[in-house]
C-alpha cells in the first residue's frame, strides 16, 4: 500500500518558529482573499492563500496564467524535484485536456546564485558555464520524465535590467532602501500587517550577523552587493546581483502584469519565497491581490526518514540514477496514487508496487484486445454489467478530478473497472465458445488508455520504439518472428496423427523445438518484448519498457 503523510497546517509543515515575537497577519489567513472575476473552470482547488478549497476562477480560460518556480541550476536534479514537477505537470494536463483550459506556463531559471558561484569555483569553471550545463541537464531530465516544457522559460541573467527597474519601482513606493554597502533590502515593517498572507503570521526573524546592514532583522535582499571576484552587473546602487525572491517576482510580473491566476511550487517555497514574492508584487503593482491561487506540492521523503529528500541531507536519488532502474511511467503512476499536496514516502518497494500495477494495466489491455480479435478462447462476457460500470466510472473520475485534482480516487476507480474486466475475461475463457462481446471491451480499453494518456502515461508502447523511421519495419520484423515461432510450436504440438509409442516418440523428438520456442520468448522478454501464447492457434506480443519488465511484483 502506498504510504502518504497527512499534511499539517502550513506553518507547521514549513517548520516555522512562531515564538513570542510572531504576530498575526491582517484579518487572519484567507479572510482578505477575494474570489477573482472571470471563467469558472469547474474545479475546486486547495488554495494556500485561504487554507481551503476554492472554485478555480481564471481571467481567461484560453490563456490561464501560471508561474512555476524553476530550478537553481548548480547540480543534477533529484526525485524530490521530479515529484513536484511531475505532479504539477499532471494538473496542467488535466486543466487542458479535461477542463478545456489553455495554460500559459512561465518558469524562471535561477542561473546565478551563491550555490552556483561556490560550485563553479569547486569545479574550476565559470558560473555561467556551470549554470548552462546543469540547465540543459535539468531540461533533459524533465523530457525523460515526460514533463511538458513551459510555454517560456526565462533565465535570471537575461532579465537583470527588468529586475533593476522592478526594484526601483518598489523603492519609489517607499518599501525598500539601499545601504552604504550597495545592498538593497525590502522594508518588511513598511508592509505592516499585510505580510503573511500564506502562513497567517509574521514569524520571528532569525538572528542576524552582527555586521548586517539591514534596518530590521526580517528585511530581505532585493539586490546583493558584489563580493570580490564574484559575477556582477552594474546598477544604481553599485555592482551586484539580484536577490532570489526578486527574480521570480520580476519574471512573473514581466510576463503577466498585476494579476496572476496560478502560482505553484513545493511546500518548502511557501515561506519565505512565495510570501516575499507576494509582498514585492503587491507593492510594485499597488494592488491588493496579485496571485489568486497558490498551489503547493508535498515533499518526497525517503521511507523511514522524517526529512525530505534534499541535496543538503545527502539522501537524494538523482533522476538519472532512478531512470536506470525504473521507467518514467512507473514514477508518474507512483505520483498519481497520492494527492499532489501530500508528503509521500519513496522506496524501492513502492516503486516496484507501482511497476506491478502498471504491468497489470498493460496486461489487461492486451488480453482485452486478444479477446476482441478472437485470439483468447471463450464466449460472451456480461455486457450490461460492463457497460454500467464503464458509465459510472466515467462519472466518478470526472467528479473526483474536479475536486482538487484527486488522482488517487480517479486511479482507484479505473483499477476497479479493470478488475471487473479481468474477472469477466476469466469467466469467458472458462466457459464454452459462443457469440463474443467485443464492443464493450473495446470501449473500456479506449477509455482506460485515454485516461492514462491524459495523465502523460502510456500503457502499451509497442509503436513507440526509438529510431529514425524504422518503427514500422521493426514491428513487422517482430510480427514475422512471432508468427514463425507460432508455426514451430504448432508443428511440435501436432502429434494427433500418431498413436501409442509412435506419438510419444514424436513428442520426444519435437521437445527441443518447444524448448527453443520457450528460450526465444525468455530472451526477447529481456529486451522488453513479451510474447503470450493465447492458444494453439494464436500468439500475441507487446513491447514493454525493459526497466518495467525487469521489476518483480512485490519485490
Amino acid at each position: 500500500m502506498l504510504r502518504t503523510r497527512r499534511l499539517p497546517p502550513l506553518p507547521a509543515a514549513l517548520g516555522l518558529a512562531l515564538g513570542p515575537g510572531a504576530r498575526a497577519a491582517s484579518a487572519g489567513r484567507g479572510r482578505g482573499w477575494r474570489r477573482p472575476e472571470g471563467c469558472d473552470t469547474g474545479v475546486r482547488v486547495h488554495n494556500s492563500l485561504t487554507g481551503r478549497k476554492e472554485p478555480l476562477v481564471v481571467a481567461r480560460a484560453d490563456a490561464v496564467s501560471w508561474y512555476s518556480c524553476g530550478p537553481t541550476v548548480y547540480d543534477h536534479a533529484h526525485l524530490g524535484h521530479a515529484c513536484s514537477y511531475v505532479r504539477f505537470d499532471i494538473i496542467r494536463r488535466l486543466l487542458t485536456k479535461v477542463f478545456g483550459c489553455s495554460v500559459v506556463m512561465v518558469m524562471g531559471i535561477t542561473d546565478v546564485d551563491d550555490k552556483i558561484i561556490r560550485r563553479a569555483s569547486e569545479m574550476d569553471m565559470s558560473p555561467a558555464a556551470l549554470a548552462r550545463l546543469y540547465e540543459e541537464d535539468f531540461k533533459q531530465d524533465m523530457a525523460a520524465l515526460k514533463v511538458l516544457p513551459p510555454t517560456v522559460s526565462l533565465r535570471v541573467t537575461e532579465t537583470v535590467p527588468q529586475i533593476i527597474s522592478f526594484i526601483q519601482g518598489i523603492m519609489a513606493h517607499g518599501h525598500a532602501y539601499a545601504t552604504a554597502r550597495g545592498n538593497v533590502y525590502f522594508d518588511l515593517r513598511s508592509r505592516g500587517d499585510k505580510y503573511g498572507k500564506l502562513i497567517g503570521v509574521t514569524p520571528c526573524p532569525a538572528a542576524e550577523a552582527v555586521d548586517s546592514d539591514k534596518r530590521h532583522a526580517g528585511d530581505f535582499a532585493l539586490w546583493k552587493a558584489a563580493k570580490p571576484g564574484e559575477v556582477s552587473w552594474a546598477s544604481p546602487w553599485g555592482p551586484g546581483r539580484p536577490g532570489w525572491h526578486t527574480e521570480c517576482s520580476t519574471i512573473a510580473s514581466a510576463m503577466f502584469g498585476s494579476q496572476l491566476d496560478v502560482h505553484s511550487g513545493g511546500i518548502d517555497l511557501a515561506f519565505p519565497h512565495h510570501e516575499n514574492e507576494i509582498a514585492q508584487c503587491e507593492v510594485f503593482h499597488q494592488c491588493g491581490q496579485w496571485g489568486n491561487y497558490f498551489l503547493h506540492s508535498g515533499h518526497l521523503h525517503v521511507k523511514g526518514q522524517e526529512e525530505k529528500m534534499s541535496k543538503s541531507l545527502k539522501n537524494c536519488v538523482t533522476i538519472k540514477d532512478f531512470l536506470r532502474s525504473f521507467s518514467p511511467d512507473v514514477f508518474r503512476l507512483f505520483c498519481l496514487r497520492s494527492s499532489y499536496r501530500s508528503a509521500i514516502d519513496y522506496s524501492d518497494s513502492t516503486m516496484q508496487e507501482a511497476s506491478h500495477v502498471l504491468r497489470g494495466l498493460a496486461s489487461f489491455v492486451e488480453d482485452a484486445r486478444a479477446y476482441m480479435q478472437g485470439q483468447l478462447a471463450g464466449g460472451p462476457v456480461s455486457e450490461a454489467e460492463l457497460w454500467d460500470r464503464l458509465g459510472s466510472t466515467q462519472g466518478i473520475v470526472r467528479t473526483v478530478l474536479a475536486d482538487d485534482f484527486d488522482t488517487p480516487r480517479a486511479v482507484d476507480a479505473i483499477l476497479d473497472l479493470v478488475r471487473l474486466g479481468n474477472r469477466q475475461l476469466r469467466v469467458a475463457a472458462e466457459g464454452p465458445g459462443g457469440p463474443r462481446s467485443p464492443a464493450v471491451l473495446g470501449a473500456i480499453v479506449t477509455y482506460v488508455e485515454q485516461f492514462f494518456e491524459t495523465m502523460g502515461l502510456s500503457l502499451v508502447s509497442r509503436q513507440c520504439v526509438a529510431g529514425d523511421g524504422s518503427v514500422v519495419a521493426l514491428r513487422s520484423v517482430v510480427d514475422e518472428l512471432v508468427r514463425f515461432r507460432l508455426k514451430v510450436r504448432q508443428f511440435a504440438l501436432d502429434t494427433q496423427a500418431a498413436t501409442g509409442d509412435a506419438r510419444q516418440q514424436q513428442l520426444r523428438e519435437r521437445q527441443p523445438l518447444l524448448d527453443a520456442c520457450d528460450i526465444l520468448r525468455q530472451d526477447l522478454a529481456a529486451h522488453g518484448i513479451s510474447i503470450k501464447d493465447r492458444s494453439g492457434a494464436a500468439s500475441t506480443w507487446e513491447l514493454l519498457d525493459p526497466r518495467t519488465a525487469q521489476q518483480k511484483p512485490g519485490g
